[in-house]
């Protein structure tokens, strides 16, 4: 890897052995230490360490190329890979030059699990939709969970239009660590969840709807001015950004393991 010095990393243990650094400053230090310079991207080796998970590769807006290029030097880094919104032109390329990657087309991600993930303990994730319509944005979701050996549940096609679809399944829902409620058209559908549960509530609005929709901005808008308290808004169709939001969640200081 560019940029990693083995007598760098030598002093550094060199330093923890003698007493004058403490380990988890030596973990600090090295969390700051390694890229791989490509030329069109600098590759962070040491994202997990920092963060609990690999660079994650946005394939929007990158060429075929570049997607090979930064997936090859995490795999060869020794790091899991998981790219998400890759363009359907893109993915036969893609899988083509790095067999490891797993598709998948609905989500639009591919995950390469290079090492096995320890499970994260205790309760599921609830991934909720208001409709089916909403399963892209969703799986999307799922999969950065999976990256990150987050047990996880769906419920589908549970929106407010038809109320009695969701009342079945509350027991269920309660049992979740957190939610990731994923609805287009109003949004109405995190309020209606976040006032049923005590667990974490992560709003995703998408850009599915009519007209006055906006491409998921008064679902966004909605989700905003929820009236149940505390629910989390990440923005339209961004059930990466959701998933990363659950990940904090659970893995900050002194969150519980059940």
């Amino acid at each position: 890897m560019a940029n990693v010095s083995p007598e760098r990393v030598l002093e550094l243990l060199e330093r923890v052995r003698a007493g004058t650094l403490r380990p988890e400053a030596a973990v600090v230090e090295l969390g700051n230490l390694p890229f791989q310079d490509l030329g069109y991207a600098r590759v962070d080796h040491h994202r997990a360490l920092r963060q609990g998970l690999p660079e994650v590769i946005l394939g929007q807006g990158k060429t075929a190329e570049q997607i090979i290029g930064i997936a090859k030097s995490l795999l060869d880094a020794g790091q899991n890979v998981l790219v998400t919104r890759l363009d359907p032109e893109a993915a036969a390329q893609v899988l083509s030059a790095v067999p490891e990657l797993e598709h998948h087309a609905l989500a639009r991600t591919a995950l390469a699990l290079k090492h096995a993930v320890a499970v994260v303990p205790g309760p599921p994730v609830m991934v909720v939709t208001a409709g089916t319509s909403d399963l892209p944005v969703a799986e999307e979701a799922l999969e950065t969970l999976r990256a990150a050996g987050v047990p996880t549940e769906r419920v589908v096609d549970v929106g407010v239009a038809g109320l009695h679809r969701l009342l079945d399944r509350v027991t269920a829902l309660r049992r979740a660590r957190a939610l990731i409620v994923v609805a287009g058209m109003e949004g109405a559908l995190p309020s209606v969840i976040g006032g049923l549960v005590a667990a974490p509530v992560v709003a995703v609005p998408t850009s599915i709807g009519y007209g006055a929709a906006f491409q998921g901005l008064t679902a966004l808008f909605g989700m905003l001015t929820s009236c149940a308290s505390g629910v989390t808004v990440v923005n339209i169709d961004n059930g990466f950004g959701a998933a990363m939001a659950v990940l904090r969640l659970i893995r900050a200081p002194g969150a519980e393991s059940t």
